[in-house]
C-alpha cells in the first residue's frame, strides 16, 4: 500500500527528571521530548494522521566535547528537517520504500551537515513510526497485524545485500507480539544503592523507590542493567556495591553491563572483565551477567576483534549501530549482538532480527540475538510503541529506565494523562494526586492494550499544550569548543 507524506507539525515538552541520571560522558537533571504528528495521503485519496515522540538526548548520538548539549538537540532537529524534505519530495511510495528510498541522501546530506549516522537515522525514525500509525489507522490495524502481513512493504534492496527476499517474508509471517514483557531496571552511575546514599535532605518521598535496595523490594523485578563508567577501580567498587544489594534481595536476578563506550579500546574493558572474576564478592554477579554492551568509544569499536573479551561474554553493539551495514561489519569482528532502539529506527531493527534469526538458523544455535534498551523512552507515545516493537521481535526483556529517572506523566495535562490509563489500564496507574505512572509490579509490563488500530497509540494528544519545535539551522553547527 503507498502513501505520500503531506504535512509534518513538529513540537515538544519539557521533561523534568526527578532523580539524576548518570550515564556515559552526561548527568541528565531535565529533557526534551519530540512528539510529531504527520499527515499521509493513501492512493485511494484518503489521508490519515499518526504521531511519534521521541527524547531529544544531548551526548548520545554524538559524544564530541566540541559541541554543546543545546548543539545536539539542534543537531537531532535538523536530522528531522531533512527527512521531512527528502520524504515529502518522494511523493508515493510504500512505507518502507520511503524509509529505503531516501536512506542514502538522508545520510549523505546529514554527513553534509556535520551529522554522524546515528543523528542522522533519528528524523526518519520518527517519521517512520508516525507514517505506519497513520497508516494503521486508517486501515484499521495494528502494529503487529501491520507488520506480519508486511503492509509496509518490508523488502530485501541493495542496502542490505545480506539479506534476501526468500527468509524474509516468512520471518514477518512469523512474528507473533508478546502479552508481557519483563522490565530491566537501569542502575546509573551516580544511582544511590542503599539508605545510607539517600540522606532524608535528599529524598523526594514521592512514593517511589530512590535507592537500588527500594527498587528491588517495589518492584521486585529480576532483570538489572549496569552502568560502568570507564575508570577500573571505580567500576569495581560500585559493581560490589551493587552486588550486595541484589545478591541480598534479588533472588535469581540477572545483569547486563552497559559500557556507554567509556573505555578507549577492547583491553580497558577486557581487564575490568578479568578484575570481576578474581573478585570473590562478584561471583554471583558474574555467573547473572548475560552480556556487555557497548563498553568501547565507536571510534575505536569496529577497528579490531573483541574475540578475546567474547570468549567471556558476548558482547553487541549500541551506539556503534549507526548504519545498515554496521551489524554485519560488527560480526566478522567478534560480536554476537546488536540493540534494538527505536530512536536508531524500527525498520532496522526488524531487518537486524531477520539477520539473527537466519545466522542461528545456519549454526544450530541462539549464538546471535538482540536486545531491547532505551533512549529515556517516557510514557505514553514512546514507550509504548517501543515496547510495539520489541515485544513482536521475540525480546523477553526490556531496558527501562524513565520508569525511575521520570515521575511517569507528570507534565502531561490531566486529561492526556487520563486517556492513555483509560486506553492502557493494564499498563498504567494513576492514583490519586499522582501523575500516571507504568504498572511494573513483578518486573513486568502488561501489553495486550497496544494491539489498537496505528502504532500501538490509541490516545489522541494535546497539542494545544506542547510548543512548536524551534527551527533547526540550516548550516553545519560550528564546533563550540
Amino acid at each position: 500500500m503507498k502513501v505520500k507524506l503531506t504535512e509534518v507539525d513538529r513540537f515538544e515538552r519539557d521533561v523534568r527528571l526527578r532523580l539524576p541520571f548518570r550515564f556515559g560522558v552526561i548527568t541528565v537533571t531535565e529533557s526534551i521530548h519530540a512528539i510529531i504528528r504527520v499527515r499521509i495521503m493513501l492512493e485511494d485519496g484518503r489521508s490519515s494522521e499518526g504521531v511519534a515522540a521521541e527524547a531529544l538526548g544531548a551526548k548520545w548520538f554524538e559524544k564530541s566535547p566540541a559541541f554543546t548539549d543545546a548543539q545536539n538537540l539542534d543537531q537531532l532537529r535538523q536530522s528531522i528537517d531533512i527527512a521531512i524534505d527528502h520524504y515529502k519530495a518522494h511523493g508515493f511510495d510504500t512505507p518502507f520504500g520511503l524509509f529505503a528510498g531516501t536512506y542514502l541522501t538522508q545520510q549523505a546530506r546529514g554527513a553534509q551537515l556535520g551529522l554522524n549516522p546515528l543523528v542522522a537515522a533519528y528524523g526518519p525514525a520518527l517519521l517512520d513510526r508516525a507514517i505506519l500509525d497513520a497508516l494503521g489507522k486508517a486501515t484499521g490495524q495494528s502494529f503487529a497485524t501491520m507488520i506480519s502481513t508486511n503492509l509496509p512493504g518490508i523488502e530485501a534492496t541493495d542496502l542490505t545485500p545480506d539479506i534476501k527476499d526468500a527468509h524474509l517474508q516468512p520471518f514477518l509471517a512469523g512474528l507473533k507480539p508478546g502479552e508481557t514483557i519483563d522490565l530491566r531496571h537501569t542502575v546509573g552511575l551516580v544511582d544511590p544503592l542503599t539508605a545510607a546514599d539517600r540522606p532524608a535532605s535528599e529524598r523526594v518521598n514521592d512514593g517511589l523507590p530512590e535507592t537500588l535496595e527500594e527498587v528491588v523490594t517495589h518492584y521486585r523485578g529480576r532483570y538489572y542493567k549496569l552502568k560502568v563508567g570507564g575508570d577500573i577501580r571505580a567500576d569495581l567498587d560500585r559493581l560490589s556495591r551493587i552486588a550486595e544489594v541484589l545478591d541480598a534481595g534479588a533472588g535469581d536476578y540477572r545483569v547486563t553491563f552497559d559500557g556507554n563506550e567509556q573505555y578507549d579500546d577492547v583491553d580497558g574493558i577486557l581487564e575490568l572483565w578479568r578484575k570481576v572474576e578474581e573478585m570473590p564478592a562478584l561471583a554471583r554477579m558474574v555467573k547473572a551477567t548475560l552480556f556487555i554492551e557497548q563498553p568501547i568509544k565507536r571510534a575505536a569499536a569496529l577497528s579490531r576483534p573483541v574475540t578475546e573479551l567474547a570468549e567471556y561474554r558476548p558482547v553487541i553493539i549500541d551506539e556503534s549501530d549507526g548504519e545498515l551495514s554496521s551489524f554485519p561489519t560488527a560480526l566478522t569482528l567478534g560480536y554476537s549482538g546488536v540493540s534494538s532502539k527505536n530512536c536508531k529506527g524500527f525498520y532496522k531493527s526488524i531487518l537486524n532480527a531477520a539477520r539473527v534469526e537466519r545466522l542461528n538458523a545456519e549454526v544450530g544455535s541462539t549464538r546471535y540475538f538482540m536486545s531491547a534498551e532505551d533512549l529515556t523512552t517516557g510514557p505514553g507515545i514512546s514507550v509504548q510503541q517501543d515496547l510495539a516493537l520489541v515485544s513482536l521481535l521475540g525480546l523477553t526483556h526490556v531496558e527501562r529506565n524513565a520508569h525511575h529517572f521520570i515521575d511517569g506523566m507528570s507534565g502531561v495535562p490531566e486529561g492526556e494523562q487520563k486517556a492513555f490509563v483509560a486506553a492502557h489500564p493494564a499498563l498504567y496507574e494513576k492514583l490519586p494526586g499522582k501523575p500516571a505512572r507504568l504498572r511494573a509490579k513483578g518486573g513486568k509490563l502488561a501489553l495486550r492494550s497496544l494491539g489498537c488500530p496505528g502504532f500501538a497509540v490509541g490516545v489522541d494528544l494535546d497539542f494545544k499544550s506542547m510548543r512548536p519545535m524551534p527551527a533547526a539551522p540550516k548550516e553545519r553547527l560550528k564546533e563550540a569548543t
